[in-house]
């Protein structure tokens, strides 16, 4: 049994089945009844409960409040913004009827033709629309401003080619809508968001991201300039992992939302936008992951301590269970998640196997033996090495252990970009590196027609213009022309 839990399709013979096989065998997700969609089992959505709630403080932290506006919003609000509408277009969900009546041969329900809406409504994309008609009753002056508001939702883009949380027609996220009196007011809140993404996925996620702004044909629909961090997966293929909004007044001038300054004049509001997703649950699968299961840090670990009893009966899981408790106890008053797993369905060795494929990052085991020499059994699940020491401090042990694996799979992923990061120079140099796979930095000249010729040649697009690095000009690898600095490009999820 415990061979069967671990079967999973080796990452080197196929990366794609391994992902799958992986979401499925360590409970994380499987696909629904309803064609695009996944359910999120209680395993997964613990592991997003957990980045949720890490988030959630972060944005609290910075003044922003929870809120939430409709699901559906009306066809014509998407009418108002050119470039959003057309960016969203072909992906809206579209409800045309607002109610069901028995088929007259009795063979179920069909929609009332009677019932047809005056207007359609749409499931939302995004919140844009509808949160800046809501805005424009809640703002008269600058005394009403800075509005910053967050909500927990979920959306639905249509998407015909699904994957378990890198894409699916409905997923979960969080967006933020705030509104200012200034221009750099709305700037500031956009680049001070993109870093809090940057540090939530570094410290937390322990996965290293670069941060840097969208190229025009990248950017978000209707956005003045969108920011982005981009993250490194281990098959060499970039993940867009989050990412923030300038909208300028596009969305206040289409939804006439103004506001009277000091000196009494009317102007047009600031805005911006923001948001990550349950693709982040993707991203931490595959940045860490091994072929034995999932390899989880332990800051969004939901177990991060699990300890099983190896015992012969009855009256030895007793005397374990006296040893073990005060651990147990112990380590939930440091802070710690901790899992005593004394079920007698399951043999040790399947529990192990369990453990090892959910990613706890900590597994404590002890038997007879351990009970008379005052020993357990510690596995960290990162480097799957074992080790036995005394009971006596034990808990001070693991809570150093868990934050020196938090580092440590952070730096296996930071020197896994490094080693999978290319400076190129010529065209050709560009595409044998980029079937290597990973991360090239290379010069571009700017326009969107050299970036669409090198998409549709190679599949590589400009992931970013980071926002740190070489500054240098130079040539442009594609057309020869002058480049103000390199950019980033990949291979994309």
């Amino acid at each position: 049994m415990a061979k069967e839990i671990k079967a999973l399709t080796p990452r080197s013979e196929n990366y794609s089945q391994w992902y799958n096989d992986l979401v499925i065998k360590a409970d994380l997700a499987e696909n629904s009844s309803v064609r695009g969609c996944m359910v999120i089992k209680p395993y997964g959505y613990a592991i997003w409960e957990k980045m949720q709630q890490t988030l959630d403080r972060m944005f609290k932290e910075t003044g922003h409040q929870n809120a939430y506006f409709p699901l559906l919003i009306p066809k014509s609000f998407l009418s108002k913004e050119a470039d959003h509408v057309e960016g969203f277009a072909k992906e809206c969900a579209v409800v045309t009827h607002y109610r069901l009546k028995t088929n007259p041969d009795g063979s179920g329900v069909v929609v009332d033709p009677e019932a047809k809406l005056d207007e359609e409504l749409i499931i939302r994309p995004t919140s844009e629309t509808i949160i800046w008609n809501t805005y424009r009753g809640w703002i008269q002056s600058w005394r009403d401003l800075p509005i910053l508001v967050n909500q927990w939702a979920n959306v639905m883009r249509w998407e015909m080619r699904t994957r378990l949380f890198l894409r699916t027609a409905e997923f979960l996220w969080q967006e933020g809508h705030t509104a200012h009196a200034t221009e750099q007011e709305a700037i500031d809140e956009t680049i001070r968001m993109i870093n809090v993404y940057a540090d939530f996925a570094e410290k937390y996620m322990a996965m290293p991201v670069i941060e840097g702004v969208k190229t025009e044909s990248e950017r978000f629909a209707g956005a003045v300039e969108t920011y982005t961090i981009e993250a490194l997966m281990q098959d060499g293929k970039a993940l867009q992992s989050g990412t923030s909004h300038f909208l300028g007044q596009n969305f206040a001038k289409a939804f006439d939302v103004t506001f009277s300054d000091k000196d009494g004049d009317q102007k047009y509001v600031w805005a911006t936008s923001w948001g990550v997703s349950t693709r982040l649950m993707g991203a931490l699968i595959m940045t860490h992951s091994d072929d034995n299961g999932l390899v989880l840090p332990p800051h969004l670990a939901p177990i991060q301590v699990v300890i099983v009893p190896i015992y012969k009966n009855a009256e030895q899981l007793a005397t374990l269970g006296e040893k073990i408790q005060p651990i147990v106890e112990k380590l939930r008053s440091m802070g710690i998640s901790v899992k005593y797993d004394d079920n007698d369905n399951k043999k040790p060795g399947w529990k192990f196997a369990e453990y090892e494929l959910k990613g706890v990052p900590v597994r404590l085991a002890m038997g007879g033996r351990d009970l008379e020499n005052g020993t357990i059994e510690v596995m960290r699940r990162d480097t799957l090495q074992k080790e036995t020491r005394s009971v006596e401090g034990i808990e001070a042990y693991v809570n150093d252990l868990l934050e020196e694996i938090q580092k440590n799979i952070y730096q296996k992923a930071v020197d896994y970009r490094a080693t999978h990061t290319y400076v190129v120079d010529t065209y050709e140099e560009f595409k044998e590196k980029l079937d290597e796979g990973g991360f090239i930095l290379a010069h571009w000249d700017g326009t969107p027609e050299t970036e669409a010729k090198i998409k549709e040649e190679t599949k590589a697009t400009i992931r970013c213009i980071p926002l740190e690095g070489d500054t240098t000009p130079g040539t442009c690898i594609y057309s020869g022309k002058p480049s103000a600095r390199r950019v980033l490009f990949a291979r994309a999820y």
